[in-house]
């Protein structure tokens, strides 16, 4: 993972405008009646993967910028996983000089935590399926586009760890740096949406277009626009029989959840997994997970039925994109129905409850005298704690 990221501003005036006010006013009075050194200890409420880097990074920005030294102990490395209440990292320095920094470090820690976690449970449900982040189009503004980015490749890091496939890439290439080795000159990946399939017509003349234009690409192929996802893939790849027997050619499922795809219905959904996955659909399930099963949209039994429609018109190595709605709880249903998927697009790693990313700092040591709220005497550090992970000044 390489490249520059979004660049948080580091100045004071611009600090004093974003952080909360009763900072800048505790500021005030700490100039007023003398500074000391206080340790702050940073966690977050639920287990989360660590992913500190963007908040290390700017703090160490902003020391930098005030002419002093922050010493960052880092009790987890990034992608370790970290318990609830366990706290990342503890900093250290001037409280005069940390105290106006609390809200903007936070903002740029909790979220990705729990995307990163978010990530590597989507990863480890299916170890053998590439995922593709694309969650730029759902993110409020650029910094939240470069933290989720920056979290699914921290999460995807630590599955691969486990033997996962993970992230191989993502769809922009501003964050497209994150999923890369340091150095390289990583693009974001992707052929078409459904807007050029409407302007050219037809599943396969939008195809064609494509293939003309960008003849070195592999091609993907949206198959839903027009309901009939079997009859326009299997169009698509009597058009294209070199790059499908090649293995440069792939459907993509997107099917809207207010329809089934092309040829099922509930009776033929329960069909297409007894002959593929019996035992997925003979167990207690929610109603969500019987929707992701054999339900409308991209369900398991959608993703079978394509499978057997490609390999019984002769092409097997055509492969399958599965896209909408891929969160943590979709990929258990599609790791249990063996669903056939090659790839998953998805920026369903965003977090869903967001009061869950609620990161929280508490000072646990003042010149070196032990003090922290009631309730929190948990954050304290103890002699056997201060054996630190990493250290960042």
């Amino acid at each position: 993972m390489s490249g520059e990221t979004v660049r948080t501003a580091v100045d004071d005036a611009s600090i004093a405008a974003r952080t909360d006010s009763y900072f800048n006013r505790t500021k005030a009075v700490v100039q007023r009646f003398g500074d000391c050194r206080v340790t702050y200890a940073v966690f977050l409420r639920r287990p989360v993967i660590s992913t500190p880097r963007l908040a290390v990074d700017w703090l160490r920005a902003v020391a930098a910028e005030r002419g002093t030294t922050f010493d960052i102990d880092l009790m987890h490395e990034e992608g370790d996983w970290v318990g609830a209440g366990d706290p990342l990292f503890y900093v250290s320095g001037s409280f005069m000089r940390l105290v106006d920094l609390e809200t903007i470090m936070l903002q740029k820690l909790g979220a990705a935590c729990v995307a990163a976690h978010n990530a590597y449970q989507m990863c480890c449900e299916l170890p053998n399926v590439s995922f593709l982040a694309m969650e730029a189009r759902h993110c409020a503004g650029q910094e939240m586009q470069e933290m989720m980015a920056y979290a699914a490749s921290v999460g995807s890091a630590a599955a691969r760890r486990e033997g996962a496939k993970g992230f191989i890439g993502n769809a922009n290439d501003e964050t497209a740096h994150w999923f890369g080795p340091p150095g390289s000159k990583m693009r974001g990946r992707g052929t078409m949406p459904h807007a050029l399939i409407g302007y050219a017509g037809s599943t396969v003349r939008a195809a064609e277009m494509f293939h003309e234009v960008f003849p070195d690409a592999d091609l993907t192929v949206l198959t839903d626009y027009f309901g009939q996802e079997v009859t326009d893939g299997l169009e698509v790849c009597r058009r294209f029989p070199d790059l499908a027997a090649a293995g440069r050619m792939a459907v993509r499922l997107d099917t809207h959840g207010g329809r089934f795809l092309e040829g099922l219905d509930p009776a033929e959904s329960y069909a297409v997994l007894e002959r593929h996955a019996p035992n997925a659909v003979r167990r207690y399930r929610s109603e969500t997970e019987l929707r992701h099963l054999v339900g409308t949209g991209v369900s398991a039994a959608a993703i079978w039925r394509m499978r057997e429609a490609l390999d019984e018109a002769g092409f097997p190595k055509v492969r399958i994109v599965a896209s909408s709605g891929f969160g943590v709880g979709k990929c258990r249903v599609m790791a249990e129905a063996k669903a056939p998927i090659d790839v998953v697009g998805t920026g369903s790693f965003i977090p869903d409850a967001w009061s869950e990313t609620y990161a929280t700092a508490d000072i646990v040591d003042y010149d070196g005298q032990a003090r922290v709220k009631v309730g929190r005497e948990f954050l304290l550090r103890h002699n056997d704690d201060r054996k630190r992970n990493g250290q960042a000044g």
